[in-house]
């Protein structure tokens, strides 16, 4: 375990959706791939309070419309049901009516209310859903409380991924211990927005769905939109929480003198489950972390260095291990931020390309064996404001034009 201490908040090694109290899970093989888990579940003992945030495609598939339309009526989750292998996007009424059907049989086998069932689903665009093996997979679904039932859903969920994608911290909430627990998958089409990714997060708070959904928008600016692997964003994507208030805090609320601590909770999760994505991203060989000081404003800081992270030129370069700092420079460029031409300072690692927009002489040997580690840090500082921010996302490899120009098959 490590210890942040600023909240005195706590990692919990090997966490998962099951670390917070009262949720069970589970991933079965449907059919719906030829061998690996595509159907899974995430149960809430009791009715939670729910949040989601969603993808901003236009073409939004039908689970995600389904879901809005559950989270919308009491703003109260008990199940969320996920597949793998089909978007159900782009399906048209025939789509929307197999969500449904999906929500509804979801709430037959588990005898808890229609509209507290979220619906979600990914792989490919364009397909219907197998429904007769979706149906026989949801009622061989058992949910339990092992690991290997967190392991289960996590694997249930994935496409393209290489590895699966989970965390859990717990923290000190009126003398209560708070969990929030989280599991996501992503590899491609990520460049959220939001989302291009599933996230979902279990947490034993006591929290209404209102003040749930104003953290978790609070927190989506600074970890999941701030990640891209390929600048497209997809047409499925959320990132769902629910809380069910097993813990038996005072209700929280902006006002509760613990706030911070639960968004400081919310935040970790959320980063790091963003990290594990922009991580895995298809091909990725490494990880690359850019943060961006003396910005105009949080939001200009934010922008550059998720516009650096994005360019491919850079995610190339970082690929070849070569020190081209002259693509940092123009992806800044590219961008209607506020910049002082003569004022900028880039740095790769410890090693320092630029002062005052001025080149800095540095080893190329030691710059090429920094880049050929698994995580790159890049920092710019603009001396314009006090605004900071950071972006996530990986290096652009020979894999990803294989991996998606074979994805159907």
């Amino acid at each position: 375990m490590s210890l942040l201490l600023k909240h005195k908040i706590v990692e919990i090694e090997n966490g998962n959706l099951l670390s917070p109290q009262g949720f069970k899970t589970t991933g079965v093989h449907a059919g719906l791939r030829y061998a690996k888990k595509d159907l899974g579940v995430i149960i809430s003992e009791i009715p939670a309070s729910a949040a989601a945030v969603y993808t901003t495609n236009q073409f939004q598939a039908a689970p995600l419309k389904v879901t809005q339309e559950s989270i919308a009526r009491e703003g109260v989750l008990q199940a969320v049901v996920v597949n793998s292998a089909c978007a159900n996007a782009c399906t048209g009424d025939r789509g929307y009516m197999d969500a449904l059907k999906m929500r509804s049989l979801t709430s037959e086998k588990f005898c808890i209310k229609e509209n507290y069932v979220a619906v979600a689903s990914t792989g490919v665009i364009g397909e219907f859903l197998n429904m007769e093996k979706i149906a026989n997979g949801i009622q061989s679904l058992s949910p339990g409380n092992l690991n290997s039932d967190a392991i289960g859903f996590q694997t249930a969920i994935l496409t393209t991924d290489i590895v699966m994608k989970s965390c859990a911290y717990s923290g000190v909430i009126n003398g209560k211990t708070i969990t929030i627990g989280g599991a996501a998958k992503g590899s491609g089409m990520i460049h959220p927005n939001m989302a291009t990714m599933l996230g979902f997060l279990t947490t034993d708070a006591v929290i209404s769905s209102d003040h749930l959904s104003a953290a978790l928008k609070s927190v989506i600016n600074h970890t999941f939109n701030q990640i891209t692997v390929d600048g497209d964003t997809s047409t499925n994507d959320m990132v769902l929480v629910m809380a069910n208030g097993l813990a038996g805090n005072d209700p929280l609320t902006p006002y509760h003198s613990d706030w911070d601590t639960f968004v400081e909770l919310l935040t970790k999760a959320c980063e790091n489950l963003a990290k594990q994505i922009a991580m895995d991203g298809e091909g990725a060989t490494k990880l690359v972390e850019v943060e961006v000081q003396g910005a105009d404003t949080p939001e200009e800081a934010r922008f550059i260095a998720k516009q650096i992270v994005g360019s491919n030129l850079v995610k190339t370069a970082i690929f070849g291990a070569d020190a081209n700092w002259g693509r940092i420079i123009g992806a800044i460029g590219q961008t209607n931020a506020v910049i002082n031409p003569n004022t900028v300072d880039i740095a790769i690692g410890s090693i320092k390309m630029l002062k005052n927009s001025t080149p800095c002489v540095f080893s190329e040997i030691e710059a090429r064996s920094y880049l050929d580690l698994p995580i790159i840090k890049i920092f710019v500082d603009l001396h314009v404001g006090n605004g900071t921010g950071k972006a996530w996302g990986c290096d652009l490899s020979y894999d990803y034009v294989k991996i998606n120009a074979s994805y159907r098959s």
